[in-house]
């Protein structure tokens, strides 16, 4: 586990907003902005807010607004949640939209996870931020990479619509550690810190 200076940023303020989440390979974000590129260039005047290259991660858990004293705690359910559990591969692929119904809200890619790899490791996740009092997400587990989330639904649809018939060819994505990541919000959106990193066996 490495620590990023957890006591000294943590003493500036109560409470942080963080989540848990997989990195991605340099070419597999470069992928992703190439498919968000052809998205705006079809759908120029749809309102919608784009994913930025550096901040698409696959996320596990979000927890929002924790206190600050709690971030060890939830590294330690980080750190037990990756313990004797192999490094592993999943596929990227299938564009796909929330809600199913309705005005579309959120583009996203997703996730095939063929050896259940993945559910095991958010799973184990759940568990371990449950022992250290974090509350757990009732809702199912749904691993996907956001591309956009759509402010208005003026051209939402039309956008939506793109995006499910432009193809995505599968890209295999390898697991080799958990973060735990603050997100600061600002006006050039979101910016992403790691807090800390843990690895699963090679």
């Amino acid at each position: 586990m490495r620590s990023f200076e957890t006591h000294a940023r943590a003493s500036r303020q109560e409470s942080w907003r963080v989540f848990c989440a997989i990195d991605l390979a340099v070419s597999v974000r470069t992928r992703l902005v190439g498919q968000i590129k052809r998205l705006r260039e079809s759908a120029p005047h749809a309102q919608a807010s784009w994913s930025r290259e550096e901040n698409i991660h696959l996320t596990l858990k979000f927890l929002g607004e924790i206190e600050t004293s709690r971030l060890d705690s939830l590294s330690n359910a980080a750190a037990c949640a990756v313990a004797d559990l192999r490094g592993f591969q999943i596929t990227i692929e299938e564009p796909g939209v929330f809600p199913r119904h309705g005005t579309p809200r959120v583009l996203w890619i997703g996730v095939k996870d063929k050896l259940g790899k993945l559910a095991e490791l958010q799973a184990r996740l759940e568990n371990e931020c449950a022992k250290q009092g974090f509350i757990r997400e009732e809702r199912p587990f749904h691993p996907h990479l956001t591309l956009a989330r759509l402010r208005k639904p003026q051209g939402a649809r039309t956008l939506a619509a793109a995006h499910k018939e432009m193809p995505f060819e599968p890209a295999a994505v390898a697991v080799a550690e958990l973060l735990v990541i603050r997100s600061e919000s600002s006006g050039a959106g979101s910016k992403y810190t790691v807090i800390s990193t843990h690895r699963l066996e090679r």
